[in-house]
C-alpha cells in the first residue's frame, strides 16, 4: 500500500500519512507532483488517495491528473481520503465515480474536518487552540478509520447517493465555475519582493519570475500554497487580501 496526496497548505498530506502511518509504518506516501509518480503507483495494487475539496468537489488537478492517467487504475484498490474546511457532501464521490470508469475499484471514503486553509477569507477562520482541537479530532478520526480499515470494515463517507445530492445541490451546482478547470484569478500585487518562494512550492508551475517579480499564467489549482507562504503576503485568489497564513503544522 502506498499513499497518494494533493495537498496545499499541509492538511490532506497530515492526514494520508497518519492513515498510512495506521495501516503499514513501512508504506510511504507521495505528492501527485512527485516527478515518478507514475511509476510508484503502476508498482502498487492498493493505495490511499487523499485531497482537499473545493466547493464540494475535488481538485480540477486530481481529476485532471486521474483522467490523463487513466491507464493506471484499472485494477487497483483505492480507499480515498478528502478534507474540508467545513462541508463537502460528496467529496470522496466525486473521485469515486471517475475512478470506477477506469477500472479501480473503490474500497471506501472518509471525509475529515481540518483547519480552513483560504487564507483570504475570514468565512472559517478560528483561533490557533480551536484549530488544534480540530486536529485532534481529526486524528482520532483517522485512528479510528484505520482499526474498521483492519477489520475489513470500510468507512464509506461520501460515497452513498444521498451525499451526492448533498454535494450536488449543496455547492457544486453553485459554484461549478470555480471548479471546471484551472483558474487565472490569481492575483500578485505590488508588495512583492521577487523572493520566488511562490514559483518553487507551486505544483502547476504556475508562476514565473519575471524582472525580479513574480508572475502568475492561467493554470493555477487554487491549492492557496503561495498564499500561505508569500513573505509579504503579497498574492491573493478569491479575497482581496491575506487574513491569515494557514500551515498545518501551527496546530499540530
Amino acid at each position: 500500500m502506498i499513499g497518494i496526496y494533493f495537498s496545499g497548505t499541509g492538511n490532506t498530506k497530515h492526514c494520508v500519512e497518519k492513515l498510512i502511518s495506521l495501516l503499514d509504518a513501512s508504506a510511504q506516501c507521495f505528492p501527485i507532483e512527485y516527478v515518478e509518480v507514475e511509476d510508484v503507483i503502476a508498482k502498487h495494487d492498493s493505495l490511499v488517495l487523499g485531497y482537499p475539496t473545493q466547493f464540494s468537489n475535488a481538485p480540477f488537478v486530481v481529476r485532471d491528473f486521474i483522467d490523463k492517467h487513466r491507464s493506471l487504475w484499472n485494477g487497483k484498490a483505492i480507499f480515498i481520503l478528502n478534507t474540508m474546511g467545513l462541508f463537502s457532501g460528496d467529496g470522496t464521490g466525486c473521485t469515486a465515480r471517475l475512478l470506477k470508469k477506469y477500472g479501480a475499484t473503490v474500497l471506501g471514503g472518509l471525509q475529515i474536518k481540518m483547519p480552513d486553509s483560504v487564507c483570504d477569507s475570514r468565512l472559517l477562520k478560528k483561533n490557533t487552540e480551536e484549530n488544534r482541537r480540530i486536529v485532534r479530532e481529526a486524528d482520532k478520526r483517522i485512528a479510528l478509520a484505520a482499526e474498521q480499515i483492519r477489520q475489513g470494515n470500510y468507512p464509506r463517507e461520501g460515497l452513498s447517493l444521498i451525499a451526492h445530492f448533498k454535494g450536488l445541490f449543496g455547492q457544486r451546482l453553485w459554484f461549478y465555475r470555480k471548479t471546471a478547470g484551472y483558474t487565472d484569478q490569481l492575483k500578485i500585487s505590488s508588495a512583492c519582493i521577487g523572493c520566488g518562494l511562490c514559483s518553487e512550492v507551486c505544483p502547476m508551475g504556475n508562476i514565473r519570475m519575471q524582472s525580479k517579480r513574480a508572475v502568475s499564467g492561467n493554470r493555477c489549482t487554487m491549492c492557496y500554497r503561495c498564499i500561505s507562504l508569500c513573505p509579504k503576503k503579497a498574492i491573493t485568489l478569491l479575497g482581496k487580501r491575506v487574513i491569515e497564513q494557514c500551515r498545518c503544522e501551527k496546530y499540530e
